[in-house]
């Protein structure tokens, strides 16, 4: 009986060996462009769900590694100890998808606590879709976290999002749509550079050889609105704002545009307008009065539907 464990744990070494070749290779030959590309194949669910097995598959790997090194070490064979740090990595990783499980109050109600901006922008039940959905929405939070600037490492949901960012991928402008749309003081907002490039993605702007792209600075991204100032070779620089029409009264006064981003939802977009700026100075007989000059300035912001 002795034996047959032996050989058994021996059979079960081997195998575990033929995947410690094998596992390390699959890990370091996968790009950003490779996931990107399988995402758009065969879509973002499918992916994910593959990534989820992967990383079951990795932690069953590691436990049976362990107990084969403690087997080996109890017949005088010297192992080094497999898991460490790569283990503790999975756990962690494994602890913020089943944070998806906890349910808001008592009674399961499938609604996730908003304790993080990913977990306010992006609901569902964690059952909703199978694992495949689960995952899913776990990344697309990972990537609202990290482009509203709650967390600063590099994660899966960072390198889809800009992978997905750089053609205007529909991921990328799932996770600005949450931003863009949320609730300003859970959500937060997409500001600087990353709110300049996720603006053109998110309102489908593409470059023509002869209409260059305007140059879009100061942007900010959350809360139903988006404002920044915009430069073109023909109007200059211009301040604008644009409000979601399902969460803003139409703008008064000033005039404004309907526009469309590329989620369908509609916005109102207003420039900069003329308005005359009045400066208080006292005259020599005591006197208020004012210099008068004509400055460009956006209008007063429209009322919010939730607080008519």
């Amino acid at each position: 009986m002795k034996h047959k464990k032996q050989l058994l744990y021996i059979i079960l070494l081997v195998a575990c060996m033929v995947l410690l070749t094998s596992m390390p290779v699959f890990a370091s030959e996968l790009t950003e462009a490779e996931v990107e590309q399988a995402v758009a194949d065969q879509g973002k669910e499918v992916v994910t769900g593959n990534v989820f097995i992967w990383f079951l598959c990795a932690i069953a790997f590691l436990k049976v590694s362990q107990k084969i090194d403690s087997f080996m070490a109890s017949l005088g064979v010297n192992v080094g100890n497999t898991g460490g740090n790569m283990m503790a990595e999975l756990l962690i990783a494994g602890r913020s998808l089943a944070g998806a499980m906890h349910l808001k109050g008592g009674g399961g109600s499938g609604y996730r606590k908003s304790g993080s901006p990913g977990d306010a922008a992006v609901g569902g039940n964690f059952l909703s879709g199978g694992l495949a959905g689960s995952v899913g929405r776990q990344t697309e939070r990972s990537a609202v976290n990290h482009v509203t600037g709650y967390t600063e490492h590099s994660s899966i949901g960072s390198a889809m999002y800009h992978s997905s960012l750089n053609k205007g991928g529909d991921f990328a402008n799932n996770v600005i749509s949450n931003v863009a749309q949320g609730n300003y003081s859970q959500v937060g907002s997409i500001k600087g550079e990353e709110a300049e490039k996720a603006f053109i993605s998110y309102m489908g702007m593409k470059e023509e050889q002869d209409k260059p792209l305007p140059v879009f600075t100061n942007m900010e991204i959350g809360g139903g609105r988006m404002t920044g100032t915009e430069t073109t070779a023909d109007s200059g620089s211009r301040d604008f704002a644009l409000y979601h029409a399902d969460q803003y009264m139409a703008p008064t006064p000033g005039t404004f545009d309907t526009v469309q981003s590329v989620d369908g939802a509609t916005w109102y977009k207003q420039y900069a307008q003329p308005t005359v700026n009045k400066t208080p100075y006292e005259t020599e007989d005591g006197k208020v009065a004012y210099h008068e000059s004509i400055v460009q300035k956006l209008p007063q912001a429209p009322q919010r539907k939730d607080r008519i």
